[in-house]
């Protein structure tokens, strides 16, 4: 690895998109009779958490089969020539299956689960279900190690140090509405140049921001030509 320039990567879920990971819409009408905030809302686990469960536990078997997409590997690939960070909003695990090496998850993690009274008592389950009833170590009902919306998000600071540390920063995937998340932009250097690639428009006023109006897939083929040239 060629460790003279740190690129770190903010992802969203617009780069699994491709890969076949939408919104719980798609699933065949299973889930359209609720609300998105009966499954992203820390009120929904209070309210019906056996509805929580079941709904992760769907998405976490689908999970297995689904790989990652081009834009996965060629960020996996950038570590060849940079130092390559990836913060994600996504939950699922295709920046690892890709190859990836240093990822932080803001949002958690679909194959890991955690102790209900505990946050930082967090193990992993790979693709396997869990069940009301089944219990952590310090006895707390297992709930998915997912952060909802309600929630702290103890990786940001983690994230915002990383960000500072940035040569290249890339966005991808991400329409930047949910915070604290979206804030990471305005932790990026002075100068440091910052390439956005979503298929739609972005509301984002940086100036430094150049953008890659492109579907994740096709926007990380430019945006690698684009590094490799300089």
């Amino acid at each position: 690895m060629n460790n003279s320039k740190k690129i770190v990567v903010f992802s969203g879920s617009g780069i699994s998109k491709e890969s076949g990971i939408d919104t719980f819409r798609d699933a065949g009408g299973l889930w359209e009779q609720y609300d998105v905030m009966d499954f992203a809302d820390i009120e929904g686990w209070y309210k019906n958490p056996e509805l929580m469960m079941d709904f992760y536990n769907y998405c976490r078997t689908r999970l297995k089969d689904i790989e990652p997409n081009e834009a996965h590997r060629i960020l996996a690939e950038l570590e060849k020539n940079f130092d390559v960070t990836i913060i994600t909003q996504n939950v699922d695990n295709l920046h690892e299956k890709a190859g990836s090496t240093q990822i932080i998850h803001l949002h958690g993690e679909l194959t890991k689960v955690r102790s209900s009274d505990n946050p930082g008592m967090i193990w992993d389950i790979g693709y396997d279900e869990i069940r009301m009833g089944e219990k952590a170590p310090d006895g707390s009902q297992i709930r998915p190690h997912v952060v909802w919306f309600g929630e702290d998000v103890p990786m940001i600071q983690t994230a915002i140090d990383v960000v500072k540390t940035a040569d290249i920063f890339v966005i991808i995937g991400t329409s930047l509405n949910v915070y604290p998340a979206a804030g990471l932009i305005e932790c990026v250097k002075k100068k440091v140049p910052i390439y956005l690639i979503d298929p739609d428009d972005v509301n984002c006023s940086d100036k430094r921001v150049i953008k890659i109006k492109a579907k994740a897939t096709d926007g990380m083929r430019i945006l690698k030509n684009m590094l490799c040239e300089k």
